[in-house]
């Protein structure tokens, strides 16, 4: 029997070009760079400023991103998943319009969501598909237009998101490449400390709910901040220990990108140096499905194939995980 392994095989991205930097913040709400720096570790954001565009335009510019770099037929590709917090619509399937816009004529699609641990959800569920022989080419993008729920005059939520779409592309590997492992969880205790009361079917939409702010994002951070600090850093470690290795095996932890703090302490559990952690929350802050692709795009010239990467991701529900995944070739 063939031990066929799920591997990454492309990555894309897309920022916007607006950048909300914390100066601009200092003219919105009453913080300062200082304060949001040392935090968070944020220094910028990147924000979808026209109205007529949704998360469907960030996840089709970051697709087409990996596309153009890979020399992908978009028709060739079964599958597409858009992992995703802010869909365009809660009825109509953003995945289903942005396979149509960038051409995966002979594809299926939806979206999924799972908060900030979206993406990290849906490498799971790509693998599996691929390891289940019956498809080959698995398209999964994190995209998310924050700005559409983010509360401008709430400095607990504004300095921390920002606008942005990644995207990967899993294959067959018959090299040992790819997935190696999986923990995920979920903790719905959680709801309370991180969420959106209103616009679902718990509570409409109403003139009420729009007057009172319900449609845009609450988080207890104290909580979140617990919650996510001690979860990401435990299933990080468990992955490692599970897989019989050691943090010299280990040559990069690719960690959402949520604040700098839960970053460092991720890092320390696992013992890994800083220069083996991917960071670039400082350009854009925390772009909730995007940040695991965002990183592997930024970084994708740093990695040889062979690298062993742990991913880790934390988000509302509570929603959390890490991956081991082997990486599976070199950038010219």
């Amino acid at each position: 029997m063939i031990d066929m392994k799920a591997a990454i095989t492309a990555v894309g991205a897309y920022v916007p070009e607006y950048r909300l930097t914390n100066s601009i913040l200092e003219t919105m709400v009453d913080t300062n760079d200082e304060w949001i720096t040392t935090r968070t570790g944020i220094k910028e954001r990147r924000i979808l400023k026209d109205p007529d565009k949704g998360s469907s335009f960030l996840a089709i510019k970051a697709a087409q991103d990996l596309l153009g770099k890979s020399n992908t037929d978009p028709s060739t590709i079964d599958l597409v998943i858009v992992a995703t917090a802010t869909p365009d619509m809660p009825v109509a399937s953003t995945a289903a319009y942005v396979a149509t816009e960038i051409g995966a004529i002979n594809a299926f699609s939806y979206d999924l969501m799972a908060a900030c641990s979206s993406f990290l959800y849906g490498m799971s569920n790509a693998a599996a598909y691929i390891q289940s022989g019956r498809y080959k080419k698995v398209l999964l993008i994190g995209a998310d237009k924050m700005s559409s729920i983010i509360d401008y005059k709430d400095r607990a939520t504004c300095i921390i998101f920002g606008d942005a779409g990644g995207a990967v592309l899993f294959e067959p590997n018959e090299e040992g490449y790819g997935l190696q492992d999986e923990i995920l969880r979920t903790d719905g205790s959680g709801r309370d400390f991180l969420r959106i009361e209103a616009g679902g079917s718990l509570m409409p939409a109403s003139l009420d709910t729009v007057k009172n702010n319900q449609h845009f994002v609450y988080q207890d951070g104290k909580n979140v901040f617990k919650h996510a600090v001690s979860n990401m850093a435990d299933v990080s470690e468990q992955i490692v220990k599970r897989n019989n290795l050691t943090n010299n095996d280990i040559d990069w932890l690719v960690p959402h990108q949520a604040n700098k703090r839960i970053i460092d302490a991720t890092a320390r559990r696992v013992q890994l140096p800083e220069e083996q952690v991917m960071v670039n929350i400082h350009k854009y802050g925390n772009t909730t499905s995007a940040t695991l692709p965002l990183c592997l795009n930024d970084y994708e010239k740093q990695l040889k194939k062979g690298d062993n990467l742990v991913f880790a991701a934390f988000g509302g529900g509570f929603t959390w995980g890490s991956i081991l995944l082997k990486w599976a070739y070199n950038t010219n």
